[in-house]
């Protein structure tokens, strides 16, 4: 995919990957649509980077339907469809259902609900590309909350079967899965701070595979490394990543103790 004169969406827009992403589209000629739950900031930064801004809460179907619905109205067509809007809370299972219930939306209905209303367009017109921001998470695991990690599974899994049932038909589907990047996400999680990437960094990564219409999107090559291993022993890779974990939970409380379960 060539990204000049193409209509393409961004959820989550306001900050972060979603930002990089936006802004880097628009140097490409695209015609971006910069959404955030965050109207102001969002406005803000879609000013700055040359996009047009439309709210959305995509924690609700009604908000991605609302979005989508305003741009096909307005630009006619979307080309690609960036849904990328996410959060990580939680720990483990004490994590009140509520919490539960939020990311679940967040991080994987957003993803379902834009397939919902965009790919009917997408199918009529027999071509459309979506960008689903997943995690590595979703290929291995997180080591800091279980429902990020179980929705990033979820993320990963939908995309894949979006893009096996649609992949005949002029659609083509992506899966970001970065390691740390810096972003706001990872300020609480120093293990992945030692790692991180610039979301320039990313975005280079990520438009490099879009143009080539490919699936998968990494940013580390410890990802893959580590997922081979989750599939030839994974009783040898469940007992690296509770090592990892260690590692991890001793960054965060130097002292000793452990608050997460």
């Amino acid at each position: 995919m060539e990204f000049n004169q193409k209509v393409i969406v961004v959820t989550g827009a306001a900050s972060g990957i979603g930002l990089a992403l936006a802004a880097a589209f628009v140097r490409e000629g695209a015609a971006v649509i910069a959404s955030d739950r965050n109207e102001v900031l969002g406005a803000q930064k879609a000013q700055e980077i040359g996009a047009r801004f439309v709210p959305a809460d995509v924690s609700r179907e009604e908000g991605v339907k609302a979005l989508i619905d305003d741009v096909l109205a307005r630009e006619g067509r979307i080309d690609l469809f960036c849904s990328n809007a996410g959060i990580g809370v939680g720990e483990g299972p004490e994590t009140p259902d509520k919490t539960w219930d939020l990311i679940q939306r967040v991080n994987v209905m957003s993803h379902v609900w834009a397939a919902r209303h965009v790919m009917p367009h997408m199918l009529e017109r027999g071509d459309g590309y979506l960008l689903n921001t997943a995690s590595a998470a979703g290929l291995l695991t997180e080591l800091h909350s279980a429902p990020y990690a179980v929705t990033k599974h979820a993320a990963l899994a939908f995309a894949e079967w979006l893009s096996i049932t649609y992949g005949d038909r002029g659609i083509k589907v992506a899966a970001l899965c970065p390691e740390g990047v810096w972003t706001p996400m990872i300020q609480n999680a120093p293990i992945l701070q030692q790692t991180a990437i610039t979301t320039d960094e990313l975005v280079g990564k990520t438009l490099a595979v879009l143009r080539e219409d490919g699936f998968l999107i990494t940013t580390h090559p410890t990802t893959l490394k580590g997922f081979q291993l989750k599939a030839q022993n994974y009783d040898e890779w469940i007992s690296k990543m509770r090592h990892l974990r260690g590692k991890a939970m001793a960054l965060l409380h130097p002292q000793g103790e452990e608050t997460r379960a």
